[in-house]
């Protein structure tokens, strides 16, 4: 595996220019570094500060542009200070040699202020004046900054330079371009000398994708192959023995007879990442497509999807169906479920597991080993794909999805459409969960979760997901995901006006032994209506009466039956967690989202509202008729008239 001049350009590329400040105390030879590095000559009188100064394009191998903004360190200029460091790809911090007072001042003002100014680019330090340095107390480079570096991890390399006797000027600028085109921060940890887990992550993909024969290892041709495609240039026979014989000796499990492991593959990277050859890795990486934050480039994945707000994504059904080999493949043991070592198997050639935090963490139901079982396992698919189908389709590509992007997922018909063709087509539907503190909410999704009942009160401070396939009659599947919103939450996501066109089916839940749970599950159904009428995204609603297995307030029965018939919705659905009993309600919810058109509450306001344009509407016709009557009339007269005139 060697670079080339191909693999400096493929690095390079996307890149359009580098910016570089140069930044430190005033006297460390700011302008003269900078000046010398442009001219390839020590200046004589140095303006207080020079203007942009761009190197000359040949300068360096990749032949990216560079520009030097100079700074002013005065108290006066500190906010176009904060300006040009917020704008640099890269900062070269200067303190002087024979000034060791500025070199404490890198510590306790310059780092910390980058830190202040949230500056996230690499740092690099330069020790000007070398000339002038105290050879009396001779300290090395490493001796100086190692405790700096060891605080500020930003840094990414020291150098000492004098612009007098031109010594090491080109490689400050040379170190601080190849800081920003090949970071060494994003694949290798200094620390532990290690490779970083995404770069692992990242190559593990590009190993899997070179190794055709899928035997583990890559076989001469293949490696020819890999170098082919990277660098643009083949290896020959001796150089390939020449890379396996380095590995070997240094990591006898790296190579065996049929190639380079992958822990062989990882070794080399890690080895050009540590003697500074960073180009090599990047060159590899960028060739498969990825960024600077090893995640591939945005335009490998589809375009920002546009679609009305009643209108959700879900996965297409080639999509389901690479799932599901994707899903076997890697159920090693046959169980019929992907235990948490599996899984993370799975996910071993994306950035990171995407179902680790919330809100997917815990999400979709689990087998007694923790294990998602295939329905599981598509369920938090169809999540993700609902909540962020950008980043579903990039973890299909992560784990080996070769189709086109854009096929991997369908925009469903808009909900007001499929209103009035009374039936929904979708595959996925999305359920709101109201009601008030303690009604039962977290238990409802708990329990379709398959998670058991607990007596143990925890309030829900923010909106949490539960997902699953629900069975229905005919032998159909649907996915289910039912959101559930705080009720103090409410407030927040009706004042958003489309807030229900990503809602198919809404529940409002209550303590069935509480009447002040009653009364207030009410009152928000009435807000979620009205919601609903007033933007044009009504949807269905159904109330659910929970905890079945106490006994009712006084009232319930008569309560529920005449808000059921005043809002044209059906009876609370009884059900109690606690015994699990829950009177089939996620097939009914599911039913009731399949016909969009029924279910949907109507208020007095809405009532009112339907009765108002109705009459319009009648009057409008009224008048229409008359109009025409009158047109009709006016034209048989002339008939009339004119037949008149003609016979006298």
């Amino acid at each position: 595996m060697a670079g080339g001049g191909a693999a400096v350009k493929a690095t390079a590329a996307g890149r359009g220019a580098v910016c570089i400040v140069v930044a430190g105390d005033r006297g460390t030879g700011k302008s003269s570094l900078i000046v010398t590095a442009a001219a390839d000559t020590f200046p004589v009188n140095v303006p207080p500060l020079l203007p942009p100064t761009r190197l000359p394009d040949d300068m360096y191998p990749d032949r990216v542009p560079v520009t030097i903004i100079d700074t002013s360190s005065s108290l006066e200029n500190r906010g176009k200070l904060a300006e040009e460091l917020k704008r640099a790809d890269a900062v070269v911090l200067t303190y002087a040699c024979d000034q060791p007072a500025t070199l404490d001042r890198l510590s306790t003002f310059w780092l910390p202020e980058l830190r202040r100014l949230e500056v996230r680019v690499p740092v690099i330090v330069v020790g000007c004046k070398l000339d002038l340095r105290d050879e009396q107390h001779p300290l090395s480079l490493e001796q100086v900054m190692s405790p700096i570096m060891q605080q500020f991890r930003e840094i990414e390399t020291c150098i000492e330079c004098s612009a007098l006797k031109q010594i090491q000027i080109p490689e400050v600028f040379y170190y601080s371009q190849k800081a920003v085109l090949h970071p060494t921060a994003p694949l290798f940890d200094q620390e532990a000398q290690t490779l970083k887990p995404r770069c692992v992550r990242a190559l593990k993909r590009i190993f899997i994708l070179c190794d055709h024969d899928r035997d583990g290892a890559l076989s001469d041709a293949e490696l020819n192959d890999f170098q082919v495609k990277c660098f643009n240039a083949p290896l020959q026979p001796s150089e390939i023995v020449g890379v396996k014989r380095v590995v070997q000796e240094k990591l006898p499990e790296g190579v065996n007879d049929r190639g380079l492991t992958l822990t062989g593959f990882l070794f080399l990277h890690a080895l050009f990442i540590e003697k500074g050859r960073l180009e090599t890795t990047w060159t590899v990486l960028r060739k498969f497509g990825y960024n600077n934050e090893i995640r591939l480039r945005d335009d490998l994945l589809p375009p920002p999807i546009k679609r009305a707000p009643d209108q959700s994504v879900e996965l297409s059904s080639e999509a389901v169906d690479f799932l599901r080999g994707i899903f076997l493949l890697f159920d090693i043991d046959g169980d019929g479920a992907l235990k948490p070592a599996e899984l993370e198997d799975l996910f071993s050639t994306a950035p990171e597991s995407p179902w680790d935090e919330a809100p997917y963490k815990d999400a979709a139901e689990k087998t007694a080993l923790g294990g998602l079982s295939l329905d599981g396992f598509l369920s938090e698919w169809a999540l993700m794909t609902l909540l962020d189908p950008i980043r579903s389709v990039e973890n299909l590509i992560y784990v080996g999805y070769a189709g086109d992007p854009s096929s991997a997922i369908r925009i469903t018909r808009r909900r007001r459409l499929e209103r009035k063709k009374q039936q929904s087509e979708r595959t996925v539907f999305q359920c709101f969960v109201f009601g008030p503190t303690k009604a039962g909410k977290s238990a409802l999704l708990n329990s379709f979760t398959g998670r058991p009942f607990s007596d143990i009160y925890t309030s829900t401070s923010e909106e949490r997901y539960a997902v699953n396939v629900v069975d229905q009659p005919g032998g159909t599947k649907k996915t289910l995901i039912l959101r559930e919103i705080p009720e103090d939450g409410v407030k927040k996501l009706l004042s958003n006006r489309d807030s229900l066109a990503a809602c198919d089916i809404a529940v409002f839940l209550h303590d069935s032994s509480d009447e002040f749970s009653w009364k207030r599950a009410t009152e928000l159904l009435l807000e979620v209506a009205s919601h609903g009428e007033e933007t044009g995204n009504e949807v269905p609603c159904l109330l659910v009466a929970a905890k079945d297995d106490l006994d009712p307030f006084p009232t319930e029965i008569q309560d529920s039956t005449r808000v059921s018939q005043d809002m044209g919705i059906e009876a609370p659905i009884p059900l109690s967690t606690r015994l699990g009993d829950f009177n089939n309600v996620f097939r009914r919810i599911v039913s009731a989202a399949e016909h969009p058109h029924l279910s949907i509450p109507e208020t007095e306001a809405g009532r009112s509202r339907k009765q108002y344009h109705r009459l319009i509407n009648r009057s409008l016709m009224f008048v229409s008729v008359g109009a025409a009557v009158a047109i009709v009339g006016l034209a048989a007269y002339r008939v009339y008239a004119a037949r008149k005139n003609a016979s006298s």
